[in-house]
């Protein structure tokens, strides 16, 4: 009992959560709230410092109200009556206290050095033994197959090997019901398809193989047909800072990608998706487990035992053709998949699907000798994403005319870059909240989003770039103020859709009283009025001026 007298609560008990970096955090934040909210039970945190990718670990756990991390060698010297860790590294033989420790990923299945030099990290003996005994008390299990392989690689930890499922999972599969609630929370519109980009950590992961993967398919998916939503591992940030990686991945942001801003989020995400890209990480499989249809970027069998669930989901998963369209890959896998293609690989996620918190539980009470709370333990739902959600600042518009209608084609213009990822014709509709000065000079059409006199900017505007043919100024939520370089003068009512696709088909000089436009598969109408006929010259396209 740890002894304060300072202390509110007088706890029973004392857990330590060793936290070796964000991800194991992420992990353990699963578990912790089993006993976390018990009175009896206090949990005091530290970090060993023996992780290559600490950095960043301390802001995370502050920002979930755990504002004093001990210092290891203090935490050491700490009583404590029972320790919880998701990784290993470090001096964890020195805790003295029973410890458990819980896998960070689907299982274990990957190896730190290429081949297997020290074998499965988590499974085999440089990580399970010290000085020829056992570290952990528990050693947590998901499924029974890594029992098998941990018989193999270290049997003399078999005595500490405990099968309780995976939490992470149990969650997302109690969180399927709110997949519409998470759906829309990303912004996911009628008809559009939210595809998952993830990637593991390293050098053979999908971003360290393919920086550049994200943006070329933001380029060449139809804004209106496709949501992208991008899952790095924490890894990346946590070696590179958040910064760095924020800048590599501006470009995708101004193109609408969403990059999860939360190390929290893939869950949500995965749960939410029509269809995810990966590699070799536990986004991946856990994607597949769920029956989410799954395109490999990159597979290095050398990375992971090849026994794993997740070597043997490398073998047989299709592969994405970075060098080919994307579209056709997408529709034909999306075409032919059956949820359970991988049902006997993805069994192997967990023995007890539904029932890892009861499992855990019932362990670590057992452990902190106490009885159990009498609420059943609860699986909890992921949280709903509150996020910003990024628009393309450029976009590359198609308008094919209908009549009073138009069905309009939408793509990030960050292809621009790359004259062979442009389609062919269209306007060039740019934001002004868009940084590059090329992109605002070859503006066909520009939009403002509510400026403080929006008559006087459109005609500002409109002299000051020659070949921007319509300035658009958004009134409020439905209403907007075009103009032409015709000096035609039109306000738009009851717009239901993107300003950019309307805009786009002013252009051509068409201006019908009720104006509907098609994207995707949605149908947006707008009121029309001319408030100045101007002269209706038509669009001049500058193509050859890119």
């Amino acid at each position: 009992m740890s002894v304060d007298r300072w202390s509110t609560v007088r706890a029973e008990k004392t857990v330590l959560a060793v936290v070796h970096n964000t991800t194991a955090a992420t992990r353990l934040f699963d578990i912790l709230p089993l006993f976390a909210e018990d009175p009896r039970v206090e949990t005091v945190f530290t970090c060993p410092g023996s992780s290559a990718f600490t950095r960043g670990t301390g802001a995370f756990l502050a920002r979930a109200g755990i504002t004093e991390v001990l210092p290891w060698k203090q935490a050491l010297r700490r009583r404590s009556d029972f320790a919880i860790a998701a990784s290993y590294g470090g001096d964890l033989h020195e805790i003295d206290a029973p410890l458990m420790v819980v896998p960070h990923g689907m299982g274990y299945n990957k190896y730190l050095e290429t081949g297997g030099t020290n074998g499965v990290f988590g499974l085999s003996s440089p990580w399970l033994l010290h000085r020829g005994e056992t570290v952990p008390s528990v050693i947590v299990l998901s499924h029974a197959e890594q029992r098998t392989r941990l018989a193999e690689a270290c049997p003399q930890a078999l005595g500490a090997a405990v099968v309780a499922g995976d939490p992470s999972f149990d969650r997302m599969l109690a969180s399927l019901p709110l997949r519409e609630t998470y759906r829309q929370a990303f912004g996911v519109r009628p008809g559009q398809r939210l595809v998952v980009v993830s990637s593991t950590w390293g050098a053979s992961s999908l971003y360290g193989t393919d920086p550049d993967l994200v943006r070329r398919l933001a380029t060449r998916l139809d804004l209106d047909g496709y949501r992208l939503v991008v899952a790095l591992h924490p890894n990346i940030a946590g070696h590179h800072s958040p910064w760095q990686v924020r800048m590599w991945l501006a470009d995708c942001a101004r193109a609408g990608v969403l990059v999860l801003p939360s190390e929290l989020l893939w869950g949500p995400a995965l749960v939410a998706a029509d269809l995810t890209i990966g590699d070799h990480g536990s986004v991946s499989f856990y994607s597949a487990a769920l029956g989410t249809p799954l395109l490999l970027a990159t597979a290095p069998t050398g990375a992971v035992d090849p026994k794993s669930p997740v070597g043997r989901l490398l073998e047989i998963s299709p592969r994405f053709d970075a060098g080919a369209d994307p579209e056709p890959q997408l529709n034909r896998l999306l075409a032919r998949h059956e949820p359970d293609t991988f049902a006997a690989i993805t069994d192997l996620t967990t023995s007890l699907p539904r029932r890892s918190a009861i499992a855990l539980r019932e362990t670590i009470y057992r452990w902190l000798d106490l009885p159990a709370p009498r609420t059943p333990a609860e699986t909890r739902a992921l949280p709903v994403p509150d996020v910003a959600l990024p628009s393309a600042h450029a976009q590359l518009v198609l308008v094919e005319l209908r009549g009073a209608e138009a069905k309009v084609t939408r793509f990030a213009a960050e292809g621009l870059r790359e004259p062979a990822l442009a389609p062919a014709g269209g306007q060039l509709v740019v934001d002004t909240r868009e940084p590059s000065a090329r992109l605002l000079d070859l503006a066909d059409v520009l939009v403002h989003d509510r400026p403080a006199d929006p008559e006087r900017w459109i005609e500002a505007t409109l002299r000051a770039l020659p070949g921007c043919q319509v300035a658009a100024a958004r009134i409020d939520d439905r209403t907007w103020l075009m103009g032409t370089a015709g000096r035609a003068l039109l306000r738009l009512d009851e717009v239901t859709g993107p300003a950019a696709a309307f805009a786009a088909v002013l252009v051509h000089g068409h201006f019908p009283r009720r104006l509907t436009v098609v994207t995707g598969e949605e149908r947006h109408t707008a009121t029309v009025t001319v408030l100045s006929p101007g002269r209706q010259a038509g669009f001049r396209p500058r193509r050859s001026a890119r």
